[in-house]
């Protein structure tokens, strides 16, 4: 699995997602370090797909796919541990949930493995291995084509697996959320499986930080209307002011709910 990403890499990544771009003589003036030790830093987020090289500089990579799972584990993780606590006090004793694939939905799942009398219904490996050890968790599984990097059941045989459950709450992630609420992702298959989620829940709880806000991925399908709640890590980005107003019953930022 690859390393978390270090605190001035996270400050990197931040800088050139806000900025689009971040020439190497900028970030060492920043930093106050040296461009060859500037160059190390942003060499290793470029092999991780994180960031790309382009002329004196970086930039984000192109989003026609997702990066790896073991890179999205470890970014951005106080963000998705405080959405995680934040969702899982949410969430009562002896539910039933849908949990769909996802780093930040795992990080739920990690939040929730050791409370009593849940009903667990997922497509993702890492989300039932987290509860795998508490007897107290009833765990269905989907069954499908399995995506061995990811860890996760998706296509149609895993979408008509939810259809046959109606859980309390739905807890899903997405992979970016357009300026007009669209929520996006990079495959149809990840689409067709947190739709169905949607569709089989009382209760829609979408969990993403605030990066996944105008990120661009390809695949359209849903909207924040379809979600009851939206946990996420703070503020949403200035771009998102009307969507933020729109939804504010709906927003639960983490910087404003109350400690563990």
């Amino acid at each position: 699995m690859l390393s978390t990403p270090t605190e001035r890499q996270a400050n990197i990544l931040e800088i050139v997602r806000g900025e689009g771009f971040a020439s190497i003589e900028q970030l060492a003036t920043r930093f106050d370090v040296t461009q060859q030790t500037i160059r190390r830093v942003v060499n290793a987020l470029c092999d991780q797909g994180l960031l790309r090289r382009i002329h004196g500089g970086v930039s984000l990579p192109v989003q026609n796919q997702n990066l790896a799972y073991g890179s999205r584990q470890g970014l951005n993780a106080d963000a998705k541990q405080r959405i995680a606590r934040a969702t899982a006090r949410f969430i009562p004793d002896g539910a039933s949930l849908m949990i769909g694939l996802g780093t930040t939905p795992e990080y739920v799942a990690q939040a929730l493995s050791h409370r009593q009398d849940l009903r667990v219904i997922t497509n993702s490996l890492n989300v039932a291995a987290a509860f795998a050890q508490n007897s107290d968790v009833e765990i269905s599984i989907a069954g499908g084509t399995l995506r061995p990097l990811d860890r996760d059941v998706v296509g149609e045989a895993a979408a008509r697996f939810f259809s046959g459950f109606r859980a309390d709450f739905g807890i899903f992630g997405v992979g970016g959320v357009d300026q007009d609420g669209t929520l996006l992702d990079f495959h149809a298959a990840e689409v067709q499986a947190r739709q169905s989620i949607v569709a089989n829940s009382r209760t829609a709880v979408l969990v993403a930080d605030t990066t996944k806000f105008g990120r661009n991925a390809t695949v359209r399908g849903g909207h924040l209307d379809d979600c009851h709640h939206l946990f996420t890590d703070g503020p949403l980005p200035a771009a998102f002011a009307t969507i933020a107003a729109k939804y504010s019953d709906r927003i639960r930022a983490t910087n404003d709910a109350r400690p563990d």
